[in-house]
């Protein structure tokens, strides 16, 4: 009998990125992306999309380079949270309990297999909007920004890892949710090169892809979601007159089918904004969706090639620690 999936993670919650240029990131998130500023505290600024339920999805943290201080799930319930907890603490990967941070409660912390900084939380504070920021429909967070992209709310998120395999393992043995798709090197040895998982009917909240430098813990991406494709393409004119560089995109994944554009912040985080193309994973007893390294170098749906960078630039780069 197969092993029942555990379905104890709500969602992927929000990111702490670090930037050497914190105004201007901060810039580049409101006017450009047209995210809107919860709260400012010393050397970090939350952040949160139009739809974004939680007091914020980003934090930004000033920093001497790049990259990503840690990640956040929220837990389906107070009991999911101490499931996952317990599961975590069987490893030698937790770290312990805090207090907290703006925004949400008490949170356990606890290293990736690869070394990425994580926790995980339940209580949490929920957006209320201003009589000015309140939306006319009252099942949206707040009101259409009409300003730069209009991303609506946190989407995924993409880490590098020196060894995948032992991060899928950790994550579907310790923290659950579904393995949806997968690159292997090939169907006879079967060694995992990226993973996607999903830990709600999306279908991926974290990717974890393989890491060619041989560095540990090193982040990937951020994604935002846009309400249609159309919108994305709207995005490349805007990053255009901005002067904000396009790393690949607009273009549709063959994985997952995201249709996706991605740029570098100021700071130097790549960042992605996307539409899932209103793809969900809905059946119960899903097969992970296999792909090998030799279906992959055919490229994305569309036939637009892999760019090089993709495999070897993520945040911090090894001259960033010199």
């Amino acid at each position: 009998m197969k092993k029942e999936i555990i379905w104890d993670i709500a969602h992927l919650a929000h990111v702490e990125l670090l930037t050497p240029k914190l105004d201007e990131s901060a810039r580049f998130f409101t006017e450009i992306m047209g995210m809107s500023v919860s709260d400012v505290k010393g050397d970090s600024v939350y952040l949160r999309s139009y739809d974004d339920y939680e007091h914020h999805s980003l934090k930004l943290t000033a920093n001497k380079y790049p990259g990503m201080r840690h990640f956040a799930w929220r837990a389906r319930s107070e009991q999911a949270l101490q499931r996952r907890v317990d599961a975590i603490q069987s490893t030698k990967l937790g770290i312990g309990w805090h207090d907290g941070d703006i925004g949400h409660g008490r949170a356990f912390s606890f290293h990736t297999p690869d070394g990425h900084l994580a926790e995980i939380y339940f209580d949490t504070q929920k957006y209320k909007a201003s009589t000015k920021n309140m939306s006319a429909l009252k099942n949206t967070a707040s009101k259409f920004p009409g300003k730069g992209i209009n991303v609506r709310r946190i989407d995924h998120l993409n880490l590098f890892a020196k060894d995948v395999r032992a991060f899928r393992d950790f994550q579907l043995q310790n923290l659950g949710g579904m393995l949806t798709e997968t690159i292997v090197d090939d169907t006879t040895d079967m060694n995992p090169k990226a993973v996607w998982f999903a830990v709600n009917s999306k279908s991926y909240d974290l990717a974890v892809t393989e890491d060619h430098t041989n560095l540990n813990g090193r982040f990937h991406h951020l994604t935002f979601a846009t309400n249609s494709r159309e919108e994305i393409l709207i995005a490349a004119d805007i990053f255009l007159e901005n002067g904000i560089t396009i790393e690949t995109g607009p273009h549709k994944h063959a994985i997952q089918q995201t249709f996706f554009l991605y740029v570098y912040e100021p700071g130097g985080n790549r960042i992605e904004v996307a539409n899932s193309t209103a793809r969900l994973v809905l059946d119960p007893d899903y097969q992970t969706i296999i792909w090998t390294i030799e279906e992959r170098k055919k490229g994305q749906a569309w036939g637009l090639a892999t760019v090089p960078s993709f495999h070897t630039r993520g945040t911090p780069m090894p001259e960033d620690l010199m």
